[in-house]
């Protein structure tokens, strides 16, 4: 991932807040020899106090033994993107039709070793972990090993611990273009409303002012 010197966070706090709210990404795990990376779509909870975010899988799926040979892992977390037209970039002495389309959006990498914890307790605590971050009203039994309802379950599934050893993160909201043309960019933005366009918008303000 390219990151401009005008697209990095400010600082750790702001990739920090942004990753609190977004906890679903995607894993790539190093494939054998020749063959792709594997990546897999899921939820993590990630605590900046260990360093550390955890997941887990089912024990089926296809990406174990490619982890156990390579523990080396990214893991990688896109959102509040949106498409730029053209006219909406343009220079204020360019014809609108000269304006070069671009996409805005928010990312961070982060490069981890991954432990695979299949102890039953290790493995209870670490759903427990989970569940209360995407669940801190409670409503759930706590998984234990050996009990009820999830003890029998958690066979079926493998833990993954994931230390952060490298953060690379990028917010890229028209951070070389003139004031004007942000100006621009935030009124379209604004006006067409599309899915992600008002965090879009909200980005592009924030890292505009001081």
């Amino acid at each position: 991932m390219l990151i401009h010197p005008w697209d990095a966070p400010r600082d750790d706090e702001e990739w920090q807040r942004w990753l609190a709210a977004h906890d679903f990404g995607q894993l790539a795990v190093n494939g054998p020899a020749g063959a792709p990376p594997f990546v897999q779509p899921l939820h993590f909870a990630y605590d900046p106090r260990r360093g550390e975010a955890v997941t887990h899988l089912a024990r089926p799926n296809p990406l174990w033994p490619a982890l156990e040979a390579n523990p080396t892992v990214l893991l990688s977390v896109v959102d509040d993107y949106a498409y730029v037209p053209g006219p909406w970039q343009a220079a204020p002495d360019s014809p609108p039709e000269h304006g070069v389309p671009t996409s805005l959006y928010a990312a961070v990498q982060l490069t981890c070793t991954a432990r695979i914890v299949d102890d039953p307790r290790e493995k209870a605590e670490l759903l427990n972990r989970q569940t209360g971050h995407f669940q801190p009203e409670g409503g759930s039994a706590r998984a234990a090993a050996g009990e009820e309802p999830y003890g029998r379950l958690l066979s079926g599934i493998r833990g993954l611990r994931l230390a952060v050893t490298g953060v690379r993160a990028k917010f890229k909201y028209a951070g070389k273009r003139s004031e004007q043309v942000r100006d621009r960019i935030a009124v379209g933005l604004g006006e067409r409303g599309g899915p992600r366009d008002a965090a879009a918008r909200e980005h592009l303000l924030r890292r505009s002012g001081p």
